[in-house]
């Protein structure tokens, strides 16, 4: 069993906490709060013990009646891993204190990639974790964009890909963010950095992107353009894309036309606060012309970075391959979403078993 801590408890740390816990292979020894808000009583319904992530707040959280189980070097020295889910730039500071505690480390795409030894994706970069020190998982959209351009190069290669993203103004709980009214270049500048943090994970691949906020909390949507080396069809893409198990090719027949829809979809199919892990892929956008492949993706930036934490917590710290522990990651968490609405045979298949 591979013992795992949790350095922040929000957002993305609940999440990854949830989905160690789920794992057969792994501990969740416990998490972290910097301060005692309504994360710590989410945390307590769970059941994990709870460490302070900043050792002069214990009294803080004694004033609010919560019990620690210690604080965050505590925690350093009870596991083989920590998952640093700190807000941006925070783990970076955090490095030294997991140095100091000779703990390996996986942080959050929102640190520089200088922040760890290797970036990771478990779809393009599995195993440059392996027996690291430490890795950053990468962003949300770098994580989407990995797992769509990898399996398009190996089957046709690709020449270039350009990549417009509108960008979500802030999470549902982020009231601070923004922009309110308005859509703004975020950056100004081209490539946006999502460009060159692709190429943490796929080097040799060549890629330009721009990118937008808008003033939504829903997800981040993906317009791409991917000239080819060689020339496919749309069915053929279809079919690839719909073999890997972090791709959701939304149906047309599916009557998904946003965020919203795929939110509530997701809720209607039992996922835990609606997460959608997986890329979403709007079948009917894929459209080729020539050597150039268009289509739209939707993703979940609060979601589809969680099965690669716990894909990353195994190429450090086991020799599991990158096939194996990402079915073992799929299995237990549950993705590979279908929809029983498309015209495949899988869809076909289950209706008539439900009849």
């Amino acid at each position: 069993m591979t013992r795992v801590g949790v350095n922040g408890y929000g957002t993305i740390g609940k999440r990854v906490a949830d989905a160690v816990a789920a794992q057969p292979d792994m501990e969740l020894v416990g998490v972290t709060k910097a301060s005692p808000d309504y994360g710590v009583e989410a945390a307590a319904r769970r059941g994990y013990d709870l460490y302070t992530a900043v050792d002069d707040r214990t009294d803080e959280f004694a004033a609010a009646g919560v019990d620690l189980a210690g604080t965050l070097g505590d925690l350093l020295d009870a596991v083989d891993v920590i998952v640093d889910c700190a807000p941006s730039g925070v783990g970076e500071r955090n490095a030294p204190v997991y140095e100091a505690h000779d703990t390996p480390a996986i942080f959050q795409g929102g640190e520089d990639a200088a922040v760890a030894e290797a970036s990771f994706n478990a779809r393009g970069r599995y195993e440059a974790a392996r027996d690291a020190d430490s890795v950053r998982v990468v962003s949300c959209n770098t994580t989407a964009l990995s797992r769509l351009l990898a399996p398009l190069d190996e089957a046709y290669g690709v020449e270039k890909a350009r990549v417009t993203l509108v960008r979500r103004g802030g999470d549902p709980s982020e009231t601070d963010r923004g922009p309110i009214n308005d859509i703004v270049p975020d950056p100004a500048t081209v490539p946006s950095h999502h460009g060159p943090d692709v190429n943490e994970i796929l080097p040799d691949l060549a890629v330009d992107t721009a990118a937008l906020k808008a003033p939504v909390t829903g997800m981040h949507t993906h317009s791409v353009n991917v000239t080819l080396e060689t020339e496919p069809d749309e069915s053929g893409v279809r079919d690839l894309l719909g073999d890997e198990d972090r791709i959701f090719l939304v149906p047309e027949g599916a009557g998904i036309d946003g965020a919203g829809a795929l939110k509530e979809y997701a809720a209607d199919a039992g996922r835990p606060r609606s997460d959608l892990w997986e890329n979403c892929v709007w079948a009917e956008s894929i459209s080729v012309t020539g050597r150039d492949l268009y289509l739209f993706q939707n993703v979940h930036q609060e979601a589809d970075v969680v099965p690669e934490n716990v894909d990353a917590i195994r190429a450090m710290t086991t020799d599991v391959d990158a096939a194996a522990s990402m079915a073992r990651t799929n299995e237990t968490l549950g993705v590979g979403l279908r929809s029983r609405l498309g015209n495949d045979e899988l869809g076909r298949a289950e209706l008539a078993a439900d009849d």
